[in-house]
């Protein structure tokens, strides 16, 4: 009998370069970033097609990296100090980001789109002393009072770091290892809410490796990667960014989603990885539909049967004839032919639109995870997709299933080298995270397959998620109604807006303060409505457009609170189902 052939996993490489180019069991994030240039140096590494074009090579990209590190070490920056990131994705960021590591620092990435206010006060939280942000943050934030000592424009400034320091001539950096903190990522910005995920070198590298290993993500050094979601997202940071870095491959960054400017990176760029946002597949979709429609019935009844006679080879013999049948009348024309991935990110992804583009012959690749494991914890193979699952559990992962019910469905829960150290400042909330047995809790509920793929059924926090992909903690919009007297209590939680894309809108419970409207001698329901629909109004002004409040519904009873006045949202849940009538959209 045949011996059974030793499973290759994708880190063994790592073997003929430990010693040399790390010590760990790990390398840390600087320490893979100097291994992809030692080994393709004059491949290219950063690229951007707007507002300039900017190609960076490997080489010079570790140039950059070692003169901007000297300068931070120069000014004072000591292994462990909180580095700032703020800004649109572009190589600049890129270099920001490597040389903050590269010089001991543990960086701090911020959403480009947060309000100034917020902003500074997490500048604040996160103890700070360096900023690098693009050049209208750069005037603004991390003024007098912050802790901020010494500021980099991306914009502006760190061009002037290539070639400032001769070869040769830079600062000593600290030694970091893979235990060391890499990152603090903040999953809120709200007052009481700042929740900042403390994730390690191993916690990325790991991750990096296990998501490109044979089971899931077949990429090479010739791949072309799109930044197209912000970096400082977890997932476009290590399943791009990182993922990028670790195969030595081109990275294109897209500093805004554009739809126009997208289609053209991805054809001038030679992209062939794609992480978009369900909102954008799905536009990308109608688009290409609606132009079969245009040309006639017949084409379009040809069209469908064909996707249909496509998808049956994908899953039943696991050949790919889609881009034969649509390369040239849709694929081509709408710069996806040269796709070998695309990765849906952010969001939920209805399992139709996946069908779809695997019928058209573009594998897609849908994962799960949460900031706290940085983020990947599942992926679904191109080669054994199950298009209701949300994918195959990495092989360095524990993954289990506890409290659950008759139907075997509980929370999901998780051990391994993608955990997070904690939260920041937040030891209460860290306890909250794992349990005695260090076991991390999810909060979502689900349940697994024989072959180790998970299916989700429901969270059991209460995040929302936007179908662009955006993170709306109710707590974030409940905090602006707390000046408004006519509201006694709101609750605010996600609805099912479109059952086609599982996109989430966003609807409050309203209960109204009797005492003001009695002060007011105002008791006609109608008027009381038209004020509270105007209140809503008012509060969506001042948010951005993905957390505004979509409808409300206004309860008669005061819903049931904790002893410190706390909603009992469960509680809610079950008193007034998500759904039915009664509601007045906003």
């Amino acid at each position: 009998m045949a011996e059974k052939k030793a499973e290759i996993n994708s880190w063994d490489m790592l073997e003929d370069y430990r010693g040399e180019f790390f010590k760990g069991e790990w390398p840390t994030i600087p320490e893979q970033f100097h291994l992809s240039a030692h080994l393709y140096p004059e491949q290219t590494a950063f690229t951007q097609f707007s507002p300039e074009e900017v190609r960076i090579t490997y080489r010079e990209a570790l140039e950059y990296v070692k003169n901007i590190a000297s300068w931070l070490v120069g000014k004072g920056l000591k292994k462990g100090d909180r580095v700032i990131l703020i800004g649109k994705n572009s190589p600049w960021w890129a270099l920001g980001y490597l040389a903050a590591l590269e010089a001991g620092g543990v960086i701090v990435p911020m959403d480009a789109q947060m309000e100034d206010e917020t902003a500074n006060r997490l500048i604040t939280f996160a103890e700070a002393r360096f900023l690098i942000a693009d050049g209208d943050k750069h005037e603004v934030l991390g003024g007098k009072g912050s802790g901020i000592k010494h500021k980099i424009s991306l914009s502006r400034g760190v061009g002037r770091f290539i070639g400032e320091l001769p070869a040769g001539k830079t600062a000593d950096f600290p030694e970091t290892g893979e235990d060391d903190l890499a990152a603090i990522l903040f999953t809120s910005g709200t007052t009481g809410l700042e929740k900042g995920v403390m994730l390690t070198h191993k916690n990325f590298i790991t991750d990096v490796y296990q998501a490109c290993h044979h089971d899931f993500l077949n990429a090479d050094q010739s791949d072309v990667w799109y930044a197209l979601l912000p970096l400082h997202h977890s997932y476009c940071m290590t399943a791009v960014f990182l993922e990028g870095i670790k195969h030595a491959s081109e990275i294109v960054f897209a500093p805004a989603i554009v739809i126009d400017k997208i289609m053209k990176d991805l054809e001038f760029g030679g992209v062939t990885i794609f992480m978009g946002i369900p909102l954008l597949y799905n536009k990308i979709l109608k688009g290409m539909m609606k132009k079969v429609r245009a040309k006639g019935l017949f084409s379009h009844l040809l069209v469908g049967l064909l996707m249909r006679v496509s998808g049956f080879f994908k899953i039943v013999f696991k050949v790919n004839i889609g881009k034969k049948l649509f390369g040239n009348i849709l694929l081509k024309k709408a710069n996806l032919y040269n796709l070998k991935y695309l990765i849906s990110g952010g969001g939920p992804l209805a399992p139709e639109t996946v069908r779809r583009y695997q019928e058209l012959g573009l594998d897609f690749v849908q994962g799960y995870g949460m900031t706290e494991t940085a983020p990947i914890s599942t992926l679904n193979p191109a080669h054994a997709f199950k298009i209701s699952s949300v994918g195959k559990v990495f092989p360095l992962i524990e993954m289990e299933i506890h409290n659950t019910d008759e139907e075997g469905i509980g929370e999901v829960v998780i051990k391994g080298p993608i955990c997070c150290k904690g939260y920041w400042k937040n030891e209460e909330a860290t306890a909250e995270l794992f349990d005695d047995e260090g076991w991390l809790h999810t909060g979502d509920l689900g349940y697994l397959d024989k072959e180790n793929y998970l299916y989700l059924t429901g969270r059991s926090k209460n995040l929302i998620v936007s179908q662009g992909g955006k993170n709306i903690f109710p707590e974030e919009v409940e905090d602006h109604f707390q000046l408004y007297h006519q509201i006694d209590q709101i609750m605010v939680r996600g609805f099912l807006a479109d059952e086609v894309t599982r996109a989430e809108g966003i609807e409050a419970l309203i209960f109204p303060s009797r005492e003001h409207y009695e002060s007011l001698g105002t008791f006609e329901s109608e008027a009381i409505q038209r004020d509270l629909i105007q209140a809503v109004k008012t509060v969506n002004r001042e948010l951005h457009a993905y957390k505004r409040i979509d409808r409300i519904r206004i309860v008669e009873e005061a819903l049931p609170t904790t002893s410190t006045r706390k909603i009992k949202r469960p509680v809610v849940d079950k008193l007034i189902p998500v759904g039915g009538e009664g509601f007045f959209t906003v």
